[in-house]
């Protein structure tokens, strides 16, 4: 049986652990799925479906454009659900 705990710093959360924002893809446990091109190494996204926090499974650049990524450049970042804005307390797009 596996004993879960709490992410501790250091630990290699996500696929990318570089420092800069790339292409990142979630899925939650609940089911929802999304896209978000404010993904961070190691840290997470909340979802809106169930507020659980998801870390991303796969984390691409943001200068390679893919026909699988959706990007709408005009949807507002949810500053509520990521976990960089909420370290930073400010928005993690000007980071």
């Amino acid at each position: 049986m596996h004993k879960f705990r709490r992410p501790r710093e250091g630990d290699k959360l996500t696929p990318y652990q570089g420092n800069k924002r790339v292409f990142g893809f979630f899925k939650c446990k609940c089911g929802k799925t999304w896209q978000s091109g404010n993904s961070w190494a190691n840290t997470y996204q909340e979802c809106k479906s169930c507020t659980k926090q998801v870390y991303p499974y796969e984390q691409r650049p943001l200068e390679v454009p893919n026909l699988d990524d959706k990007v709408d450049k005009n949807k507002p970042h949810l500053q509520e659900l990521c976990g960089k804005c909420q370290a930073l307390g400010r928005l993690c797009r000007d980071y």
